[in-house]
């Protein structure tokens, strides 16, 4: 049994639509969540935040079974930690200028790469599938 790759995709399920769906919310509260223990608790609470960043990129990947799992949630957080890095009219901001928000910045991204790269792709199926048969 062989893939035949000049198929064109079929779009996602309704399932795995709303499970993607699912992931980039839990994106967006791990990265609001992740930009209040940073800072609250540093440096515990950086890596704190970051293990649960990596925790829901990886568990996402693995869950729906592609890559795209892992990039769900990373959009949602990335969504989420942008936003809440922008000030306010008013001059009120959530990220202090300080080291500690450039890690969680830069190590939340680099999670989210190593994660999506780790993820389980497309794998084909069958006997003949495998490499020096």
């Amino acid at each position: 049994m062989s893939i035949d790759l000049t198929q064109p995709l079929k779009p996602p399920s309704a399932l795995r639509a709303a499970a993607y769906a699912g992931l980039l919310v839990l994106g967006a509260v791990t990265g609001v969540a992740g930009s209040l223990v940073q800072a609250g608790w540093f440096p515990g609470g950086l890596l704190l935040a970051l293990a649960g960043s990596a925790g829901l990129f990886l568990g996402g990947a693995r869950a729906v079974g592609t890559r795209a799992g892992a990039v769900a949630p990373a959009a949602g957080w990335m969504i989420a930690v942008v936003l809440l890095t922008a000030g306010r009219p008013e001059g009120d901001f959530l990220f202090a200028a300080g080291g500690g928000s450039y890690l969680f910045l830069l190590g939340g991204m680099a999670t989210a790469v190593i994660c999506a790269t780790l993820g389980a792709g497309r794998q084909p199926i069958g006997a003949d599938a495998r490499l020096g048969k």
